[in-house]
């Protein structure tokens, strides 16, 4: 049976050339990057390299990068230590309703920690109002931390519109952005976007899982967030994952060498997948401008290119779930983290999905490798499936 695989914004397949260079850091080139010795040296270059083509990748200095265990790692060091290095300034946070875990649940800590926090509202495509954020500024807001991309239904937040607006409104005001399912999806130059903060996952862009960095604007003061041996000028202690970060070094170079070509394609089986969709009784895709009389083309390029969020009304998510897999298809029903601790998605219920709708909904995402052929048949399955599954409706 052959596999389409539609759940990338979980995680991605690890490039090949990933996976030979790290097979060959840890056969071969396995010396520790904080040797003196030729080993040492070595392996120190794959970390330099790698970052060389992280900071070109985002325009940034090879300083400013902070490799990580990955995206969890990242969010929590960039909101713990963050709100930390202001806390003089003010206990007061901003984020939204829409955030990820990794972000939310740092962020629960620090209200538990004194902080307080505003968790702003979002619209019906799952944007932020740079006017709700205008209003919700205090002379104690210390950070604001506001993801570039929603997971669940692909929204792209005006990052640059609301840095601008918190840093003008204080300069000193860190401004966090999560872009674990932005970076190589949509155009980030952080200095340009007024980013203070941002954290990124590799294994969402064909590098392997156990990588990510967080970018740390230059001469941003921040205590460490792991102590220990001094490494990487002392803001995160311990011997770094060589194998690791040569993987995710390799991922970037190959997904930024056609970061353009990878996005149309990806945008073009997007909006194959939504045209699909209009033929399937019951079926309503959320947050991609339904209400504008714009073109389809120009609505879907308001959105991530790889994520597709789609209700069925009437059939458990997961039944249906279950129901494409059986035929090689893999889907999710939300974040992939979620699955942990099973819940409403609150980023559902914050834009609005009817209550009926919550646990009806399945995330389609793709990779620039995504064929015509597989959306195809995925739709195919669909029109199967949807008719029969809705028969045994929930009264």
């Amino acid at each position: 049976m052959r596999e389409i695989y539609l759940d990338n914004a979980a995680t991605t397949r690890v490039l090949p050339e990933a996976i030979d260079i790290m097979t060959k850091v840890m056969a071969e080139d396995y010396g520790n990057p904080s040797s003196l010795h030729t080993k040492g040296y070595i392996a120190e270059q794959y970390v330099t390299e790698a970052r060389k083509a992280i900071a070109a990748s985002l325009k940034a200095s090879e300083s400013e990068i902070v490799f990580t265990s990955g995206g969890t790692e990242s969010n929590n060091a960039a909101l713990l230590c963050g709100a930390d290095a202001r806390k003089r300034s003010g206990k007061h946070i901003i984020t939204t309703r829409i955030e990820h875990a990794s972000v939310y649940q740092p962020i629960l800590r620090l209200e538990e920690l004194g902080y307080d926090v505003t968790f702003l509202p979002v619209d019906a495509g799952g944007l932020v109002s740079p006017e709700e954020l205008r209003k919700a500024l205090r002379d104690d807001t210390v950070l604001v931390s506001i993801m570039a991309v929603n997971n669940e239904i692909g929204a792209v937040e005006p990052i640059a519109e609301l840095a601008e607006i918190a840093h003008g409104f204080k300069k000193d005001i860190l401004f966090h952005t999560d872009a674990i399912q932005g970076y190589g999806k949509i155009p980030i130059i952080p200095k340009r976007m007024g980013i203070d903060l941002m954290s990124v996952s590799g294994h969402k862009l064909n590098g392997p899982k156990g990588s990510g960095f967080l970018y740390i604007r230059d001469k941003l003061a921040m205590k460490p967030f792991i102590y220990g041996g001094g490494q990487q000028k002392d803001r995160r202690s311990g011997t770094e994952n060589v194998p690791a970060i040569a993987g995710l070094g390799i991922a970037v170079k190959a997904y930024f060498s056609d970061a353009e070509a990878r996005r149309e394609a990806m945008f073009e089986r997007k909006e194959q997948l939504i045209r699909a969709m209009e033929g399937i009784p019951g079926t309503t895709v959320n947050a991609v401008f339904a209400t504008e009389n714009a073109p389809l083309p120009m609505r879907v390029r308001k959105t991530a290119p790889h994520i597709v969020s789609v209700s069925f009304a009437g059939i458990r998510s997961e039944v249906l779930l279950h129901a494409l897999a059986e035929k090689g298809i893999y889907v999710s029903s939300g974040s992939a983290c979620s699955s942990n601790h099973p819940a409403i998605s609150g980023t559902l219920s914050a834009i609005g999905v009817s209550k009926d709708l919550l646990d009806s909904t399945l995330r389609f995402s793709f990779s620039p490798e995504t064929t015509e052929e597989e959306i195809a048949l995925c739709a195919d399955a669909l029109r199967e499936l949807v008719p029969v599954l809705s028969k045994y409706r929930r009264g």
